[in-house]
């Protein structure tokens, strides 16, 4: 469990705040806002209860604090009070954070109003204690009593953090030219603060250029194992080695979060009745009933999934009969086959367990391969309170590694966990020892696989070819050895004094999809409307080659394509599909002639209607045969729909539907498809297809079916905005019987 947190955020919305300095195209209050809003998101997204904060407003028009009828703390507000913050709560601190028309205000005030909030909150439990200041300091500061103010935040531990608007800042590099007299001021007095309260004082250029580096999530381990780490049988030799020990990981794989599933909500203002039972629609913010109109503003719900049994019955009512899941018997499939495996016979091939680690033997450092890891790393330590356990397990990480060895043991967490294999390495640092230890394959997981040679070519008689087209001449190695060594990228990064270092360290590459998906999440929950910024610099930098380097390689890169003899392939000519000109066979017979193939297909059959149709595509040549092919698989697929039975012949319906797309669009002929699912639609929503077939629709949505764009033909004036349009309108049933007619069929 991570640490618990209070942090309470000042910040100063008075009126200079509005004003727009040093070229830039955003006010300071909007610039200042994108860092609080980052951090606050940030904290909001770590989904801890423990992680709490509040919001604090400075010069603000009015006054909302508890020492408000003194004069030095007004126009001060409480904007939010500190608490773990949710989404709504995110919404209403945005609308509340707004440019006031005035400049009184007190930043000091402010802060023994942050002091007293956290007080209130944390009393003498303990918390990471955190106050953050950002202001212009363009507004009134009252320096008396500030020593009683640095004294009381020593007392309580708090961390005293002040971003200023265009503060000067010689270790970034920022001084402000023509400094307001009465701000140089007050940045003097509010950077003393902080350095007497041991906090820290900065520019806000610098924490938003420091919001691009992605922050390392830190959690508290939770340990997988604490037992013994054992060499030989402690139960039939005295000589066993026994250290009490416990494990934990090292390193884990983050993952990005997951998208959830919502359906549009039913309307219930004209009166209507929701088809969807209370027990299957979630309330979408605390507190809310799953009904109510306030609950989501964008007519959303979560969407919770149900499970039926069916089996096949031939009285019941459309052959099949509905079972309990206690009812069933447990099978595995084999090939195509479902085996029953009874509940006693499956018991036999569980293999029981005892909790343990064993050493089984040992192996050089020089007999194995990094390859061989199967697992990420954890870490093994002695038991903390134990000093013979700690005296006994560092005297085997040294053994281990005097004799440059790995120990290979049997682990088993739990009792009656499947054993794995672990690979122990020793690991010796300053003032802290440890074995690490990642699971190794067993015989069964190795595969070995033979591939030819790449420097000979051996033919099936045996005989060894080193001069091939397919293999590279001396020319052609010595270009590529030049162009790569000229790519080495281990000494072209510069340090701070000039030096080479690696250019690509671990250490700053990052999971662009991770840490973008984050940034665009963060952004989101604060402007629902505004489109998401670009990515950070630092997720790009490293996706392409150094400007620098590819102008010193570009000589290199130009004789290695002419030593490789690389050609352009010439890009494939997009033609109309109808007037494609014929293959004639070199004989100058043609079998589908000859063999009465050839003859035009008047009628497609609803038996066999795909190839059919590309035949008659294919024997046509004018475009009242095209019309005529698409009109006929037009009316299979319509009638297909009607005489459905429930859901059964959607399917078919749509691997007909995707054909008719592709090869309309091959034809440059997308006005057809686009006009027929425009009547689709619109037949389908008015139930003229055999009754509520709307479940179809969201089908074609899924299938990716709708209309064809602009992007995908030339021959069309339908828009991205258009198709969005038409597919998104009615996107969802209503029906929660859909719901659970889908979740069967994707459970079988």
């Amino acid at each position: 469990m991570a640490d618990k947190e209070a942090t309470v955020y000042i910040v100063d919305v008075g009126l200079s705040m509005g004003i727009k300095h040093n070229g830039r195209k955003q006010s300071d209050l909007d610039w200042a806002m994108t860092y609080v809003w980052d951090k606050i998101t940030s904290t909001v997204a770590t989904e801890r209860k423990t992680a709490t904060l509040g919001v604090i407003g400075l010069r603000t028009d009015g006054t909302a604090n508890e020492l408000g009828n003194e004069e030095s703390f007004d126009h001060i507000s409480i904007i939010q009070e500190i608490s773990q913050i949710l989404l709504p709560d995110l919404r209403r601190m945005r609308q509340m954070i707004r440019l006031s028309n005035t400049n009184a205000g007190d930043a000091i005030s402010a802060i023994v109003i942050a002091i007293q909030m956290i007080t209130k909150y944390c009393k003498k439990l303990k918390y990471r204690r955190r106050i953050v200041l950002v202001t212009d300091g363009c507004g009134s500061l009252d320096a008396d009593g500030v020593s009683e103010i640095v004294k009381k935040i020593k007392e309580d531990a708090v961390e005293l953090v002040v971003i200023g608007v265009d503060f000067d800042d010689p270790e970034f590099g920022f001084k402000e030219e023509e400094k307001d007299p009465a701000k140089a001021e007050n940045e003097n007095i509010l950077k003393g603060l902080a350095d007497d309260c041991d906090g820290v004082f900065g520019t806000l250029a610098q924490a938003i250029e420091e919001l691009g580096i992605p922050r390392l999530k830190s959690t508290r381990p939770v340990p997988s194992y604490k037992d013994q780490l054992t060499l030989g049988d402690p139960q039939q030799y005295d000589s066993a080695m026994c250290i009490d020990v416990e494990r934990y990981p090292r390193t884990m794989i983050r993952r990005p979060p997951s998208a959830s599933q919502f359906v549009q909500r039913a309307n219930l203002s004209n009166g209507h009745a929701s088809a969807q039972s209370s027990a299957t629609v979630l309330p979408d913010i605390e507190g809310a009933d799953a009904g109510s109109s306030t609950a989501n503003p964008n007519g959303l719900t979560a969407v919770r999934s149900t499970r039926t049994y069916q089996v096949i019955d031939e009285e019941a009512p459309g052959g099949k009969r509905d079972v309990e899941r206690d009812d069933l018997a447990k099978g595995y499939e084999y090939g195509r086959t479902a085996v029953h495996i009874s509940e006693s016979d499956e018991s036999i091939t569980k293999l029981e367990t005892q909790a343990g680690l064993e050493i089984l033997g040992f192996v050089p450092w020089s007999n194995y391969e990094r390859y061989m890891n199967m697992s990420v790393s954890c870490v093994i330590i002695a038991q903390k309170t134990n000093t013979k356990a700690i005296l006994a397990l560092s005297s085997v990480i040294h053994a281990l590694f005097e004799l440059e060895s790995f120990a290979i043991a049997r682990l088993v967490t739990k009792m009656d966990k499947p054993p794995i294999l672990v690979l122990l390495a020793p690991s010796i640092e300053v003032g802290y020892e440890c074995l690490l230890d990642v699971q190794l394959p067993f015989a069964e997981d190795v595969r070995s696989y033979k591939f030819p040679p790449l420097d000979r070519v051996i033919t099936v008689s045996g005989k060894v070819i080193k001069e091939h087209r397919n293999l590279p001449n001396d020319a052609l190695s010595s270009a590529m050895s030049d162009y790569v060594d000229r790519m080495d990228l281990s000494a072209f990064g510069r340090d701070d004094e000039g030096n080479p270092i690696e250019y690509m360290a671990m250490t700053d590459t990052f999971s662009p999809v991770l840490h973008r998906i984050d940034q665009a999440v963060r952004w989101r929950a604060i402007y629902p409307t505004e489109p998401i910024p670009p990515p950070y610099e630092i997720l790009t930098k490293y996706s392409k080659q150094p400007e620098e380097l590819q102008s010193k390689t570009k000589r290199y890169l130009h004789k290695l394509i002419a030593a490789a003899d690389v050609k352009k392939v010439p890009p494939k000519l997009k033609g109309r599909k109808r007037n494609r000109d014929q293959i004639k066979p070199l004989s100058g017979l043609n079998v589908d002639e000859l063999l009465g193939r050839g003859e035009k297909k008047v009628k497609i059959s609803r038996e066999n209607p795909i190839p059919e149709f590309r035949q008659m595509l294919d024997t046509g040549e004018d475009p009242n045969t095209i019309q005529d092919a698409t009109r006929q698989l037009i009316g299979i697929i319509e009638a297909r729909i009607t005489d459905s039975f429930g859901d059964s012949g959607y399917g078919q319906a749509l691997e007909e539907l995707a054909v008719l797309r592709e090869e309309l669009t091959a034809m440059e002929e997308p006005g057809l498809y686009n006009d027929f699912i425009k009547s689709l639609k619109r037949k389908l929503l008015a139930e003229e297809l055999g009754g509520d077939r709307r479940e179809m629709w969201w089908e074609i949505r899924g299938a990716r079916l709708g209309l064809i764009e602009k992007k995908v033909s030339s021959q069309t004036d339908v828009t991205e905005e258009e198709a969005k349009r038409v597919s998104g309108e009615h996107a969802y049933p209503d029906s929660m019987q859909v719901l659970m007619q889908k979740q069967f069929l994707s459970s079988k």
